[in-house]
């Protein structure tokens, strides 16, 4: 399948909007049926919002990671490039280790779709390849400069920092260049979300 089957998505073009509880703001990505993925700018310490039946994954892409504290627990150091999930009724406060943090902000309705995020290390002259399954929506967002992404022909559309690429259903994608990427793979179950 060629390219004109994947959606791009770039920084520039993402819409703002205000955090639930007006403590920051975040960058819709993108979003389906019953999940979303935006960019979170965290400027300060203090609660994160609370999403009712939300299961969320949080993975910090600038900055020095953060601390949370999640239902009354010992705090957890959310470190860069380390995803975390977490329920998002819970009550969960931050505090950040060293100055302001980006976070790559998943969220899925529980029982009606799952996530998960890894992070790929691409190197020059050395191809990865990621596949996409049937009943799958597959996200790719550069974490670095230096990045391309191709379907099974062309060269490949770079990647900004923090452009993502989106293909729904089953597809092999190539990632070249040398630089990093946060995958988000996302599957809808057959329980409808309220």
């Amino acid at each position: 399948m060629g390219e004109d089957v994947l959606r791009w998505m770039r920084w520039s073009e993402y819409r703002v909007v205000p955090w639930k509880n007006g403590g920051g703001t975040t960058r819709e990505v993108a979003d389906g049926t019953g999940w979303r993925v935006s960019v979170a700018d965290v400027a300060g310490d203090g609660p994160f919002s609370s999403f009712p039946g939300i299961d969320r994954v949080i993975t910090p892409v600038e900055g020095d990671g953060m601390l949370l504290t999640v239902a009354g627990a010992a705090p957890v150091p959310v470190e860069p490039l380390r995803p975390f999930a977490f329920p998002g009724d819970a009550a969960t406060d931050c505090r950040l280790v060293a100055g302001p943090v980006r976070n790559l902000n998943v969220m899925t309705r529980r029982g009606g779709a799952t996530a998960g995020v890894r992070i790929v290390t691409v190197t020059a002259g050395r191809e990865a390849e990621t596949v996409c399954a049937a009943g799958e929506t597959l996200l790719v967002m550069a974490v670095t400069e230096g990045i391309a992404v191709a379907g099974q022909d062309g060269p490949g559309t770079p990647l900004g920092r923090l452009d993502c690429v989106r293909r729904d259903g089953p597809a092999a994608l190539t990632l070249r260049g040398d630089g990093t990427v946060a995958e988000v793979r996302i599957e809808t179950g057959t329980t409808a979300p309220h």
